[in-house]
């Protein structure tokens, strides 16, 4: 797919901003209730996690274990919403086969859509109509269902990035935005303030004469830092690599990513994410040189 055709979530974004988002505080409190103390010390061991490839072979069992879950209770949102998330952050992070890819990330958005349409009818059915009507029905969300929203709106960006060589996919793009900005709206502090980082990322995928919109990707991705209070290191990645290297500022560019270098990755909650950003702010610096 040209890049300047279609304005399509990468792979290199969604792997390690996913694994931020498998189990938050707001996700892994609702398992809990469900299911008991285990739940929340899994999710806190997976986002407390320096060694990636451990999460990598740990996590299948766990999409089992919430397979079982949901089988038991088909219809709670709680589990639905949970295994949503962790297929879309597995199907993103660690598997390579395409269509192995797809068929997680179907399952992701199909848990994701079941936990929305539990307690939203109205908007349930409108999810494949037009964008103005899509839109309409936005407003029936409120503070209280940002986790549900955001939950969503992650599943559908993930089988998005997956399915970006499907034009039927990519045209679905406007309505993950959509769903990020109401998030936005209703509470942007939610989850480190990672809807700011999905929209810096949306905006900055193509340059302003085909539509992009770089300087409000920037003031996203500056946001989301001031929200994550600088601890969330996989914004300046980010940062660098759509926005920098979109506007050709190789400055910005490297003195982001040499601050990702330099900070420490163990913060509860982001260790994982902070791990993976590393390794990324790594191989952006090496071919630094080649790029500007």
């Amino acid at each position: 797919m040209n890049r300047q055709q279609v304005p399509a979530i990468t792979r290199f974004t969604l792997i390690p901003l996913l694994l931020a988002l498998v189990l938050t505080s707001g996700c892994s409190s609702m398992v809990t209730r469900a299911t008991g103390n285990l739940s929340d010390s899994l999710s806190r061991a997976v986002l407390n996690q320096n060694d990636p490839e451990t999460v990598r072979q740990g996590a299948p069992t766990f999409l089992l274990m919430l397979d079982g879950f949901i089988s038991d209770d088909p219809d709670n949102q709680a589990l639905l919403l949970s295994g949503s998330r962790l297929y879309g952050a597995y199907a993103s992070a660690f598997v390579a086969d395409k269509e192995r890819q797809r068929r997680l990330a179907d399952k992701a958005l199909d848990y994701g859509r079941r936990a929305v349409c539990i307690s939203h009818n109205d908007f349930c059915a409108v999810i494949d109509k037009p964008l103005v009507t899509f839109n309409e029905q936005l407003n029936d969300f409120n503070t209280g269902d940002v986790p549900l929203l955001f939950g969503f709106a992650s599943a559908w960006a993930t089988w998005i990035e997956v399915n970006s060589d499907d034009w039927n996919a990519t045209i679905q793009l406007p309505k993950v935005t959509a769903l990020m900005n109401r998030v936005i709206e209703l509470d942007e502090t939610y989850n480190h303030g990672n809807a700011h980082l999905y929209m810096g990322v949306l905006t900055t995928q193509l340059p302003p004469e085909y539509g992009g919109k770089p300087e409000v990707g920037r003031q996203h991705f500056e946001r989301a830092n001031e929200l994550s209070a600088g601890h969330n290191l996989m914004v300046n990645v980010l940062f660098a690599k759509y926005y920098a290297r979109l506007v050709f500022n190789q400055d910005l560019h490297d003195r982001l990513l040499n601050e990702v270098l330099a900070s420490n990755t163990e913060v509860p909650e982001l260790t994982l994410s902070n791990v993976l950003a590393q390794q990324q702010a790594r191989e952006l610096l090496e071919g630094s040189n080649d790029f500007f």
